[in-house]
């Protein structure tokens, strides 16, 4: 919303701009004004009424791309978060896919999910795995409890037997 009323406030400060000109020169040929007064109008109606517009108009602009910049943060991390939690294992390679980002990216925004408490599990770097909380609790049941094989992380809260499909829902 911010950027679109920069963008109007510009172009409104462009047209005022020119019409104070058009204006001023419209009097001086006229006769109605000198040249130095013409002049005069032109400088102050630039500075009371087209710079503050231009001004405020560049501002709001810019604000409004930097809160673009964070909504498409924040909706990449929500994303990324629902992958998590929907598979329970990923590669950071399929999330850089994705999220359209490189390794470091996802790196950065897995902190700032760490950080605001938003993100529990835990990655191996070496192997490029992020894992999900569910995922975690898979180090203590790594065995079939029916044919003792070796389980498997199948998504969210749920560990699959590859040999006999027995399924573990996790909390």
């Amino acid at each position: 919303m911010g950027k679109t009323l920069g963008i109007i406030l510009i172009i409104g400060g462009i047209v005022v701009g020119a019409i104070i000109v058009a204006l001023m020169m419209v009097y001086r040929s006229e006769g109605s004004l000198t040249s130095g007064a013409a002049t005069l109008g032109i400088v102050i109606g630039f500075l009371v009424l087209v710079l503050p517009q231009l001004g405020f108009g560049a501002f709001l602009l810019m604000r409004g791309k930097q809160e673009a910049a964070v909504a498409e943060s924040a909706g990449k991390q929500r994303k990324m978060l629902g992958i998590i939690k929907a598979r329970g294992q990923v590669p950071i390679s399929d999330l850089a896919i994705e999220l359209h980002c490189s390794r470091d990216e996802i790196q950065g925004m897995l902190y700032e999910l760490v950080n605001m408490g938003l993100y529990s599990g835990y990655i191996n770097w070496p192997e490029g795995t992020l894992y999900s909380s569910q995922a975690s609790e898979l180090r203590t049941l790594d065995r079939c409890k029916n044919c003792s094989g070796q389980l498997e992380l199948a998504g969210k809260g749920v560990i699959r037997c590859p040999y006999c499909g027995t399924e573990y829902f996790l909390p």
